[in-house]
């Protein structure tokens, strides 16, 4: 596995692989690789001849500067992860290789979908999120871009991203990888105690119960439901719930105005910020 550590470097790696007719897949992350990195490492090196993994903690998209600093990292761990699925390279850059004169956001219109969910409950968030992937698809001009759903407003933001600023490049959504017991695989799992993570299952097991009632039950009624259930545990901490329109990301109380409804949560457990989702059509 090659690795490159300059935008110059990683550059000319993809264009002259492009340039010899190889079709390259891209997956850009922040390290502290698991099991749903590497799913989308797999899925680009089936859909590819060439797959760039990029780790990058970015520090514009951090809403608390305690959160940036207790990002787990562990390069070595995450190189031997990315050679077990053959991955061909990895681009690991500094923050001043990323943002050489200062470390900001760039604005961009991101429209309605970065409002809600996220983009209310963490301003600038996603301004950062994009600042950096605008820099990362540059670097890395890829044929195919991958991203997990469970970050589904961040992966719709990306698109609008892509569409609205035509960068040549097809942005594929994988599905969300689970632990044994529900709980949406994240880097942020590690900060978790074992019993918290035993605990964090009520996430998932909230998730598909709304799927189970959505047609049983309206959408407020299901809303209060998980809210009473959350604030039968202490140690949760419900920051949102939101059934919105998987286009739109917008929340909707009439189940009829929605062909597309997904759930949405953001839930603090052990000082942990974690969200989850779930198609309730499925």
């Amino acid at each position: 596995m090659h690795s490159y550590s300059t935008i110059q470097a990683i550059y000319s790696y993809v264009t002259k692989n492009r340039e010899d007719g190889k079709r390259v897949g891209f997956v850009p992350t922040m390290g502290a690789l698991h099991k749903g990195h590497l799913s989308l490492v797999q899925r680009a090196k089936k859909e590819n001849d060439l797959v760039i993994c990029s780790i990058f903690v970015n520090p514009t998209q951090f809403n608390e500067k305690s959160d940036l600093e207790n990002y787990p990292s562990d390069f070595n761990r995450d190189k031997e992860l990315l050679l077990s699925v053959d991955c061909d390279a990895v681009f690991f850059p500094s923050v001043n290789e990323m943002y050489p004169d200062e470390i900001k956001t760039e604005g961009t219109e991101l429209g309605e979908i970065a409002v809600t969910m996220e983009g209310a409950n963490r301003p600038g968030h996603f301004e950062g999120v994009v600042t950096i992937v605008r820099k990362l698809f540059k670097a890395v001009p890829a044929d195919a871009s991958y991203f997990g759903e469970k970050d589904y407003q961040q992966l719709a933001v990306i698109k609008h991203l892509v569409k609205s600023e035509q960068i040549p490049v097809k942005i594929v959504g994988c599905p969300i990888i689970r632990e044994e017991n529900g709980l949406a695989m994240s880097s942020r799992n590690e900060r978790l105690s074992q019993m918290g993570k035993k605990k964090a299952s009520l996430i998932y097991d909230q998730l598909k119960w709304i799927r189970e009632h959505y047609f049983e039950l309206s959408v407020s009624e299901l809303i209060q439901a998980v809210e009473m259930s959350f604030d039968e545990h202490d140690e949760f901490n419900l920051e949102y719930l939101s059934i919105a329109d998987e286009n739109t990301l917008q929340p909707f109380e009439d189940r009829r105005t929605s062909n597309h409804p997904r759930a949405f949560i953001a839930v603090w457990l052990e000082g942990v910020r974690l969200i989850d989702n779930i198609g309730l059509q499925e």
